[in-house]
This record gives C-alpha cells, structure tokens and sequence, in this order.
C-alpha cells in the first residue's frame, strides 16, 4: 500500500519530533508495565522455597526439552494418580499444574539414578478444592509404566502428571517385522500417553494393527526431506493404523504436543483411536496433529520395509490412498532393558 507524500519541510520535522516523543513515552509505559504486572513470585512456592527443596532432595535444574527444543509439563486434568508420596501436598502449595510438573521432575537428580518423583497431583480447581487448592503431592510409583489411580471422571478435582526415568519413556512396539521402539513424550501429550499405558497393560491389543503403508516414493529422500518441486503425495509417507482394542470404550482425545510432523513422529488421526508414524518431514501439514511419541531412528528400516508391502488401491474422501493387502497386527511390550537413543 502506497503513502501519501507530504511536501512540507516543517510538516516532516514536526512529525519527526512527534514521532521521538511517542516512542519515547510509549517506551516509558512499557518499563512500567513490565515492572507493574511482571508476574509475582510463586505464592505458595516463592523462589526461597524452590532453593530450599533444591537442596532438601538433592536436585537439579528442570531442563529437559523434547525432540524440537521445547519445553512441556503438562499433566491430565480430572484424574488422581495415587502412591506413596514423597513430599506431601499439605505442606507444599504451588501456583499451577505446571509448577507442580517442574518440581516433580526437578526430583530426577540426572546422575543416571532413579527419579526420586516419578508422578505428581495437583488441586488447581479454586471452588471444588476449596482449603486443598494449589496442593501438589509428590508421588512415586512403584510401576511408573502401571501407575496407581484412584479415581478419574469429570467429578474429579485433581491433576496428574506421569514422570518417567530415562529410558523409561520407550516401549515396544511389536509388528511381524520386528519392535519398534517409541519414546513416550509424557511430558508434551499426557492424555495421549495415558491411554498407551492403559494397552500396554493389556495381554493383547485386540483390534490394533497397521492397514495402510505408503512409501516415500520419489518425493523424499532417505532422510525424509522434501525435494523441490515434487508433489506431496500420493504416496504420501506414511504409515496408518488403528490403536483403538476391540471389547474397551476409547475416549476421544483433545488436542495436545502439535509440532511439525517429522521423520518418526507418532501421531493420532484427530482424536484417535486412528494413528500415524510418518516416514518424511511434512512441513505442509504445519502443526495439525497430536504427536505423542517418535520411533527411534535404529527401527526406521522396519518401517521402510512395511511401507513396501503390498497394497492395493483405494479412495478415501476423494484421496487416492495404499492399503494393505494384510493388516500388520500390533502390541504394545514393556522393554527389560534400557535403550539408548
């Protein structure tokens, strides 16, 4: 859009001048305003009182990011994980779900022991808490991948949150054509998490497989890089299924963790039960989709492999799509060993 010129040499100083006054002043309000509303120290949990948990249990900084730099505690509202508590919610109040998140990860020493905290309950309801808001117990599980719940439902008050020590988070995978193996993000997608330790809880996941594999194709590379000027599908790189077990009610699941799809990502069709595993970088899709967990990158060839199987044609919703001539049945396992990522 064009601006109108303005001939006069003193209409351009005179605006000059106002125009130094008001970034001048705006920049005075500004220092106010950052003073006057910078948020306050924790009330309940005042940064003497972080210093003093610090070196009550021997803890570190909370740090840890997820794949893309960023960093998540968040927790399930209307449920109350139970356990022994190791720091009592009578005796320690914070602010938010979030700060009761950061202390209980703060409990993770980071020399390769176990977390002292391995799941939290906080009470941020002010009504329905009443004398209880801002309580954040500090639990530990003896299962962290079996957690202790005592109650969930719209009637309950409370918060939770699942901490996992490292090399906790990965489980198994199984297909016909081996394990893959996830890393859980707990942290970033909570609800989504939750329902994946409710199946690997079961014997069998009746009902869960892989039904649709489309490979790469010619559009990516083997790093799932887009080359330039290709199209976006089809194929469209990926792998499809269904994680919803036949006999139990799946719950919808709310949007949680969107970053870009990358490479390994896991991530829910909507609100699940129906699931993806991405085998490209996907930039175009932006940030629509819950990602709760990645493939490690040893176990990409299995998926390599998958996305070649054979298929025949189909048409979803007006998109050409690949199905599987043979769906891949799933099951969630437990690893008995830690695995480095």
């Amino acid at each position: 859009m064009g601006r109108r010129q303005n001939d006069s040499y003193f209409g351009r100083f005179a605006l000059l001048i106002l125009f130094l006054i008001g970034a001048i002043s705006c920049s005075m309000v500004y220092l106010f305003l950052t003073v006057a509303l910078r948020p306050p120290p924790l009330s309940f949990f005042s940064s003497s009182s972080m210093q003093e948990f610090e070196h009550e249990n021997g803890v570190t900084s909370f740090e840890e990011e997820d794949e893309e730099g960023e960093q998540c505690c968040r927790g399930v509202e209307h449920l109350e994980l139970w356990g022994d508590a190791v720091k009592w919610g009578s005796e320690f109040k914070v602010n938010s779900s979030e700060d009761c998140c950061v202390a209980c990860k703060r409990m993770c020493r980071g020399d390769g022991g176990p977390c002292l905290c391995n799941s939290w309950v906080f009470c941020g309801d002010r009504e329905a808490c009443g004398p209880r808001f801002g309580e954040c117990w500090l639990k530990r599980q003896k299962d962290a991948l079996n957690p202790e719940r005592r109650d969930s439902g719209d009637h309950v008050m409370w918060t939770s949150g699942f901490v996992f020590d490292k090399g906790e988070e990965i489980v198994g995978l199984e297909t016909d054509y081996g394990i893959l193996h996830i890393k859980l993000l707990p942290d970033c997608a909570p609800q989504s998490v939750s329902h994946i330790l409710e199946l690997l809880a079961l014997p069998h996941c009746i009902g869960c497989q892989i039904y649709r594999a489309e490979s790469r194709g010619s559009f990516w590379n083997s790093e799932g890089n887009h080359k330039k000027k290709a199209p976006f599908g089809p194929p469209f790189a990926l792998i499809q299924g269904t994680l919803g077990s036949l006999g139990s009610i799946f719950k919808d699941i709310p949007k949680e963790h969107c970053p870009t799809i990358g490479r390994g990502s896991v991530a829910w069709v909507g609100s699940g039960p129906e699931f993806f595993i991405s085998l490209a970088n996907h930039n175009e899709w932006r940030n629509a989709y819950t990602v709760f967990g990645y493939v490690l990158s040893k176990d990409m060839e299995i998926l390599e492999k998958i996305s070649q199987l054979p298929t025949k044609s189909d048409v979803w919703n007006n998109i050409n799509v690949s199905v599987l001539e043979k769906p891949i049945l799933l099951r969630f396992r437990r690893m008995n060993t830690v695995i480095n990522i």
